[in-house]
């Protein structure tokens, strides 16, 4: 029976595409002790911070609390983040989003704190406190060959999927549940949108925002080689 369970299982992994399996692929080459090692890549266009990639190749190590809790403070407090915050909350500024903000210089300094602290805060939750509270890993694991499409998808599908401490995958809570908490949390400086429509439409946007950002942790590198091919 519990061979059985265990084929069962493995089956339904292999069809589900969500949960990262290379369905329909051949297995990877075991590499040889001697080969080289993908190289983590902490910068996307050398500028953008990218602390979450690793490279699925690699040999997989769980975090310890702290280190997660490092990774989101980089990504949180790092310099690129601040521009970032500049051009959504001149965006929020030309909509005229939270009419209670006002506009001129004053409207755009509260637009940019909290468009600053939305970032700031669902990066400690998705990527530091939720994943060290429920022993996942906020890590996106580069899958880094196949088809591009094949990739895209796998990118996209990871913001459902997240690996545990443990190795095993499980359906991605920190990522769900930490913009959730994060939108939650954001209603205590946001007076114009604290309905439940608004919160929604918060979660969608931060999720589909870091399904993108899968996407380009995923064919970064790919760019980067090229670009420097051509130098």
């Amino acid at each position: 029976m519990l061979v059985f369970r265990n084929a069962l299982a493995a089956g339904v992994f292999s069809v589900c595409g969500l949960l990262g399996q290379d369905a329909g692929q051949p297995p990877a080459p075991v590499a040889k002790p001697d080969a080289p090692q993908p190289v983590e890549d902490k910068r996307i266009y050398g500028v953008l911070p990218n602390n979450r990639m690793t490279e699925k190749a690699l040999p997989f190590h769980p975090l310890t609390a702290k280190e997660k809790v490092v990774i989101a403070a980089k990504d949180s407090f790092d310099v690129p983040v601040y521009p970032t915050a500049g051009l959504f909350a001149a965006l929020y500024q030309i909509e005229n989003q939270n009419p209670s903000f006002g506009q001129g210089m004053s409207g755009y300094a509260k637009r940019f704190a909290t468009a600053y602290g939305d970032q700031m805060i669902g990066n400690m939750m998705t990527e530091g406190f939720v994943p060290a509270l429920i022993h996942a890993d906020p890590r996106y694991f580069r899958l880094g060959d196949g088809s591009k499409a094949h990739r895209t998808l796998y990118a996209l599908s990871q913001i459902f999927v997240t690996k545990m401490d443990s190795g095993h995958r499980t359906f991605n809570f920190e990522e769900w549940g930490g913009n959730a908490a994060a939108a939650a949390i954001s209603n205590a400086y946001y007076p114009d949108t604290r309905d439940a429509r608004d919160n929604a439409e918060k979660l969608t946007i931060q999720c589909a925002t870091d399904a993108f950002s899968n996407v380009l942790k995923e064919f970064w590198p790919d760019v980067k080689r090229k670009l420097q091919k051509r130098k």
